[in-house]
Parts: C-alpha cells; sequence; structure tokens
C-alpha cells in the first residue's frame, strides 16, 4: 500500500512537525511527509525540514488576499503532490474555498479538549477556570476556527502549582503523542467522517475513569 502523501503546514517553530517527522522516518509509517510549507519565512521548522531532506517552501501572506495567498499554497501542494495535509502550529485562518478543496484530507492539533477553549491563551484561561483537566486534540479543518470533527483527544491533569508554561509543556507532550497516531490511522485508511464525528475503524474506546486531585 502507497504511504499518504502528506504536507505539513507551518508557522514557527514546529514542534508538532518534528514529532510527525520522526514518526514517518519509519519506512513501515503509512505516511510520509513529502514537504513542508510556512506562512513565515523565518519559521524554525523550514530549517528543521530543510535538515532532514524535505522540501521546505515559503508561501507569503502578507501584502496580498487571502485568496491570493490560498491559491499559491494551493498549488505548492500540488507539485509537491500532496494527498493529505497537517497544521502544525499554523496560525492563519483559512478560507471555505480552501477548506472544501481538502475536507476530510486536512488536519489540525489544537492545545485543549475541544470544544473548550478554542483561539488562544487557552492554558491561562484553563488555569484561571479551574479546570482540573486541560489537554489536546487532532481534528479534522472545518471553515470555523478550532472546530471540525475530532479524531482523537488526550486528557492533561492541571496542577495547583500550574502556570501557563507549565501546563503548556505537559500538553505539549500530549500533542507530540497523538498527532502521529491521527496521522498513522489516516494512512491506514482507518478514519470516516460521518456527520460530525469521526469513526476509528478497530479502535477500542478508553474505560478507565481519571481523577483530579486523588487525595
Amino acid at each position: 500500500m502507497a504511504r499518504l502523501r502528506t504536507a505539513v503546514l507551518v508557522s514557527g517553530r514546529g514542534s508538532n512537525m518534528a514529532a510527525l517527522m520522526e514518526a514517518c522516518a519509519d519506512p513501515a509509517f503509512p505516511a510520509e511527509i513529502v514537504g513542508v510549507i510556512s506562512n513565515n519565512r523565518d519559521a524554525a521548522a523550514l530549517q528543521t525540514a530543510t535538515d532532514a531532506g524535505i522540501p521546505a517552501l515559503h508561501v507569503e501572506h502578507r501584502g496580498r488576499s487571502r485568496e491570493d495567498f490560498e491559491a499559491e499554497l494551493h498549488d505548492r501542494l500540488q507539485g509537491l503532490e500532496a494527498g493529505f495535509l497537517c497544521n502544525a502550529g499554523f496560525m492563519r485562518i483559512l478560507t471555505a474555498g480552501f477548506v472544501d478543496r481538502w475536507l476530510d484530507r486536512h488536519l489540525n492539533i489544537h492545545p485543549s479538549l475541544l470544544p473548550a477553549y478554542k483561539g488562544l491563551h487557552v492554558h491561562e484561561r484553563a488555569i484561571a477556570d479551574g479546570v482540573r483537566f486541560s489537554g489536546c486534540t487532532v481534528h479534522f479543518v472545518r471553515a470555523e476556527m478550532d472546530a471540525g470533527p475530532i479524531v482523537v483527544q488526550a486528557a492533561v491533569p492541571v496542577h495547583g502549582g500550574d502556570t501557563a508554561e507549565s501546563l503548556a509543556a505537559r500538553v505539549l507532550q500530549a500533542e507530540h503523542r497523538i498527532y502521529p497516531l491521527a496521522l498513522r490511522w489516516a494512512g491506514e485508511g482507518r478514519l470516516r467522517v460521518e456527520g460530525q464525528r469521526v469513526i476509528v475503524d478497530g479502535a477500542a474506546d478508553e474505560t478507565a475513569s481519571l481523577l483530579n486531585p486523588v487525595r
């Protein structure tokens, strides 16, 4: 079976991109990274990709319309012969037209248990609200920000002494686990979108309850 040709969209350091690259470095993994594209020419992720021998491309968004930016982005993706997309810290909201072109072939990861805490400053808001668990979500992209059918989530306990930075670091570790898992399932053809739900063929549901605090 051919590996799923995947492009990664980034704007910054690309730690989730690096986690995907590490997984795809295994020839037995059912997906491969065929290119990395950033709207930020100074993104550290571009150098990381270059160092790994992966095509690293810049598509400038400043000084042009969203439609013009997305037309070039789509052309670059076509040039890479990408069949699947993964956002990894990609800080651009895409139009409905672009989203529809890549419908159910485009994943995003967000550092909260969606639909809670969409947008920015997620960890500060979670701590301020006194939640006991936060986490991260991989979902299919839709035109609405941080929305779309959920593929997988990981719950992370919020500690009493947490800062936004300490909670973010704990959530990031979970992100690096679940994003390659979601891409693996996509590459294996195990993801089916039915309405607003994702069915993962052959997956088992977690049955254990989590408590925080525990004593």
